[in-house]
């Protein structure tokens, strides 16, 4: 018998599949901005002639490591990326509602490849689940809920 995780009070709202899916499209365009004309400076036309899947040591650093760093420290200090932020929702833990530590992150990125190769089913999952986890969240025991609105009057 498995033991499910306590819920999040009643007064939690969980981010749908939309929601989520426009802050994850905000933040590969911001990381786009940053990785492209990177990759331009220091490999130029041949980034997009060449046909081999990695061109060097910075391809590896700027394409692979830098949106891994990217992500996971925006999680960790932030609790949202750029676009989960511009969206108005939050990654939390799951159990305790606080933001996740580092290796609830790094299990949640990698989570990420796991929910991507059966046709992303893992990400769809999301549209059907009750507390709207992906398989990545389910794997870091994390959840993404919308952000409770202050009142500055």
């Amino acid at each position: 018998m498995t033991e499910q995780a306590p819920e999040l009070p009643e007064s939690i709202e969980y981010a749908g599949f939309w929601t989520r899916f426009g802050a994850t499209l905000v933040d590969t365009l911001v990381l786009l901005l940053v990785t492209v004309p990177l990759m331009m400076v220091i490999y130029g036309n041949e980034m997009w002639q060449d046909g081999t899947k990695v061109l060097g040591g910075w391809d590896i650093l700027i394409n692979w490591l830098f949106p891994v760093v990217f992500v996971i420290l925006f999680w960790r200090y932030r609790g949202a990326t750029p676009g989960k932020m511009l969206t108005s929702v939050q990654v939390v833990d799951a159990r305790t509602g606080q933001i996740p530590g580092f290796r609830q992150s790094a299990i949640r990125y990698l989570g990420y490849f796991l929910s991507t190769i059966p046709l992303m089913l893992g990400f769809f999952w999301i549209a059907i689940d009750k507390r709207k986890q992906g398989w990545h969240d389910k794997l870091a025991g994390t959840v993404v809920i919308k952000r409770k609105k202050t009142d500055s009057t």
